[in-house]
């Protein structure tokens, strides 16, 4: 299996390579390519080539369909606190909620953490084994995240 990261990282780094160089003479891949193969055995050798470290095993259709669905639901958090913001009454009810996650490893879990982070109104303030602290600017926030669709999109992303 960490071979497969290996020669994954590999192609990564050689692809990432080719793609900014844009310069193609035989000297300059050939050094391109020493390069990417001491990379990958410098970082074989730190111990970094692992399933958390360059994670190829995400299912890159699910990764399009999930970044999709994030950007919906950010447009639709920013609409919602630009409400609150403007509202002569300033509608907010911050609350502080744990909510449970379901992925089974701790990059599931970040990738969780960060994409409450990411929707406005929301900030994920800690991540352990029972679950993710989340302070929400509302009520209604709190409760749409609790209602686990968010957990769901990313469990079935991060998972085999």
């Amino acid at each position: 299996m960490k071979m497969n990261h290996e020669i994954s990282l590999g192609l990564s780094l050689l692809t990432l390579w080719l793609l900014l160089s844009g310069l193609y003479t035989a000297l300059l891949v050939s050094l391109g390519l020493a390069s990417v193969v001491l990379v990958v055995y410098l970082a074989n050798r730190m111990d970094v080539v692992d399933r958390e470290g360059h994670p190829f095993h995400l299912k890159l259709m699910s990764i399009f369909g999930y970044w999709a669905w994030l950007l919906k639901e950010i447009v639709l958090a920013n609409l919602d606190v630009s409400r609150r913001i403007l509202h002569p009454d300033l509608p907010i009810s911050p609350s502080i909620v744990r909510i449970q996650c379901t992925q089974p490893d701790d990059l599931g879990k970040v990738i969780y953490a960060n994409s409450i982070t990411l929707t406005p109104g929301t900030v994920s303030l800690e991540v352990d084994e029972r679950g993710i602290e989340v302070h929400a600017l509302s009520k209604e926030a709190a409760e749409t995240l609790k209602k686990g669709e968010m957990d769901r999109r990313v469990t079935e992303m991060s998972t085999l």
